[in-house]
């Protein structure tokens, strides 16, 4: 084997007649400009006289898993992407790309430019640019059309969900997969007998024809795959380029592709989704000195319900042995049936295998022994939301486990610090709010009590990761922040109710701004009893505030939502929510006993008024001290809450508007809002001005 040359991140090394260029870009081998240049500098260098063939690979476990995301907030440098792609395809020998690990975004572009691609059965690979707020910039919306068929390519583009190397192989994408598994002798050897062997030729993409396709057909799949994106524009834009493939020279496809992913780069959707993607990388929590988190591996969670057995699923998912204690015998089993359903839904998707359901449910342990708990380095309960209930279980608890175990409540509003009162070490005790359906919702709130020590924290923010939740820590307050945001937008909602908007154009006007459902069709679907009983607790401080009677009358005559059939909206036996003539007569009497004279609304006030209010909220919970960082709050709200991530949050949008527009906007919502608003500081917020 001849020496490796080296091009600063990337290799090049001669091997027979195999000339074999290395991307060495730790962790992920992403496109930066010293690893085009490398590209580009090894091509150049390669002697075509005594090659037969060149094979692209990457150091360590993936090609290239995308492009280094804070190269696009500066303008682009040469060599651009689209620049190496073209002088792959163009090389005059058959390059091979071995695709690995991540193969992601320009990683995936490079080995479209390429004549051959392998891969290791391991490897994902995808274009999911989208997620970021812009498309494929570097040929991918033109050749995998090529390569997989429009059909396909839409549903990788526009979904920007990766696939299995497995399914990529099926479908043509990859050429071969390799039967070496492992990084290694044996892998690099199987590659380089390939390449040894191989007759092809040059096998361009950008010669090939696009299949035709019915023009209806692949419309009806765009919009449904358009609905999924809620709103993302570059979705939008990604399914028009993609769509138009083969319906112009490839130069042409091309030039028009990077016009739209240039235009996109800068846009706001875009600075948005890159604003969440860094943020949700930081830590959510740092001590103020080094600290070793401890080790969790049993994990007992106490409440078989709805909530309790959903994250019991998560726990196990991740690797955990779960107790999962239930007193009643009915609700336990019923606790292990809605596991046990979960999982198989799971099989039935193609998502899990028999083994893997059969090894999960291996290590849960149901019992309605509570000295079951005993030996658990973790305790989550997941009990009824009363106060006297949980500090009675804490209060037993600490009694039959060790004093290090880690004790933690899975309470939406109550006081923690009152749960842990009495409880021996109570630097152990915490919240963990989970968002119901556990197993599926992102967003946990690691709750900070007064008792709370650095090093429970960091073992429950290692515990969130290894769970796959997006963890905020807040501090113990009522609502912390999920809720309590929430509150403040729903409370705004119900306002335009009783000034004259009706649930359906409400709900419509938040579902176009970009959230996954609106307010009054999130209220149903929860139970509107749950908030009545809430609400029935402040019955002597309501005098204090606006108060809007609606909700109390909709509860009143029965309509608790859908597991009633009738909420704010009527249900039928598809379950679909139905405009109700009995609400809008309901709303039209209570305006009338107010003395409220009904106004027409448009869209754009109701999604201003309710944006507002939550930004009015995040400031009043910064100035609190509840978050930890003012990020935590966008977070919040997009993975907990259905706010449409491509608009990054309201904290990122008050940056955007400057400190006159806040301050400006705020008073107008403090006006229309009445009595006992209290209002956010605008200083608070680093907007753009600030900052500059």
């Amino acid at each position: 084997m001849a020496e490796p040359r080296t091009g600063g991140q990337v290799h090049l090394r001669q091997e027979g007649a195999v000339a074999v260029i290395v991307l060495d870009n730790p962790p992920v081998n992403s496109s930066t400009d010293a690893v085009r240049r490398g590209i580009l500098a090894a091509l150049g260098r390669i002697d075509v006289q005594r090659t037969t063939a060149v094979v692209l690979t990457g150091a360590g476990q993936h090609l290239m898993a995308g492009a280094d995301l804070r190269e696009l907030e500066s303008e682009p440098t040469e060599p651009t992407l689209p620049q190496v792609t073209a002088a792959l395809a163009a090389f005059p020998l058959p390059v091979i790309a071995v695709v690995k690990g991540h193969t992601l975004g320009g990683g995936l572009e490079l080995a479209l430019a390429c004549d051959v691609r392998l891969a290791t059965p391991s490897a994902t690979l995808g274009l999911p640019e989208v997620s970021v707020g812009v498309i494929p910039g570097a040929g991918g919306t033109q050749r995998l059309p090529r390569a997989v068929g429009l059909p396909k390519a839409l549903e990788m583009i526009v979904g920007g969900k990766p696939i299995a190397a497995v399914e990529a192989n099926r479908i043509g994408l990859v050429d071969e997969l390799l039967t070496a598994t492992e990084e290694g002798a044996a892998q690099h050897a199987e590659i380089l007998a390939y390449a040894s062997r191989y007759r092809g030729g040059k096998r361009p993409l950008a010669e090939r024809d696009v299949d035709h396709v019915d023009e209806a057909t692949l419309q009806a799949q765009a919009q449904k795959l358009l609905a999924r994106s809620r709103g993302l524009p570059a979705a939008a834009v990604a399914a028009e380029v993609v769509m138009s493939a083969g319906k112009s020279s490839f130069a042409e496809a091309l030039a028009q592709e990077r016009a739209h992913f240039l235009a996109l780069r800068g846009s706001e959707p875009a600075r948005a989704l890159r604003y969440l993607f860094f943020a949700e990388r930081e830590q959510p929590f740092t001590p103020s000195q080094a600290i070793v988190p401890r080790t969790l591996e049993r994990v007992a969670v106490i409440g078989a319900g709805t909530m309790g057995s959903g994250i019991a699923l998560c726990v196990l998912q991740a690797g955990y042995t779960v107790d999962l204690l239930e007193l009643n015998a009915t609700a336990l089993t019923a606790g292990v049936k809605r596991i046990e359903q979960e999982l198989e839904a799971d099989i039935g998707r193609g998502r899990m295998t028999t083994e893997r359901r059969d090894e999960l449910l291996a290590r849960l342990r149901p019992t309605q022994e509570i000295q079951a708990v005993a030996g658990s380095d973790m305790v989550i309960e997941a009990i009824i939301e009363d106060l006297n209930v949980k500090r009675a279980l804490f209060a037993e608890l600490a009694d039959l486990v060790g004093e290090d175990t880690l004790l933690a409540t899975n309470t939406s509003y109550l006081d923690i610090d009152r749960i842990a009162e009495g409880v021996a070490n109570p630097a152990r005790v915490l919240g963990l709010h989970f968002f119901s359906p556990a197993q599926r919702m992102a967003l946990l709130e690691v709750v900070r009590c007064k008792t709370t020590s650095e090093q429970t924290l960091s073992t429950a923010i290692t515990f969130s990761r290894r769970v796959k939740k997006k963890a905020i820590v807040v501090a113990n307050s009522w609502g912390f922040v999920g809720n309590r945001l929430y509150a403040a937008y729903r409370r705004q909602c119900e306002f335009m109710l009783e000034e004259g908007a009706t649930p359906e154009r409400i709900d419509a006007a938040l579902e176009a701004y970009g959230f996954a459902m609106g307010p009054f069709k999130v209220a149903d679907m929860s139970g509107l009893d749950i908030a009545w009983r809430m609400r029935q607790q402040t019955l002597a401080t309501r005098h204090l505030r606006r108060y809007v009677g609606i909700p109390d009358v909709i509860c009143e005559v029965g309509r608790l939502g859908r597991k009633t059939g009738r909420g704010y909206y009527h249900y039928g036996e598809d379950k679909r929510p139905i405009p109700d003539p009995e609400v809008a007569a309901i709303v039209a009497r209570y305006r009338q006993e107010q003395g409220i004279e009904a106004r027409a609304f448009d869209d754009e006030e109701i999604q201003q008024r309710a944006l507002l209010a939550l930004i009015n909220e995040a400031l009043l919970l910064l100035d609190e001290g509840v978050c930890q960082r003012p990020a935590d709050i966008d977070i919040a709200l997009v993975h907990g809450y259905g706010f449409p991530r491509w608009r990054g949050g309201p904290l990122f949008i008050a940056r955007q508007w400057g400190h006159e527009r806040l301050a400006s906007q705020l008073g107008w919502l403090a006006d229309v809002s009445g009595k006992g608003h209290e209002r956010g500081d605008a200083g608070l917020v680093k907007t753009a001005e600030t900052e500059a």
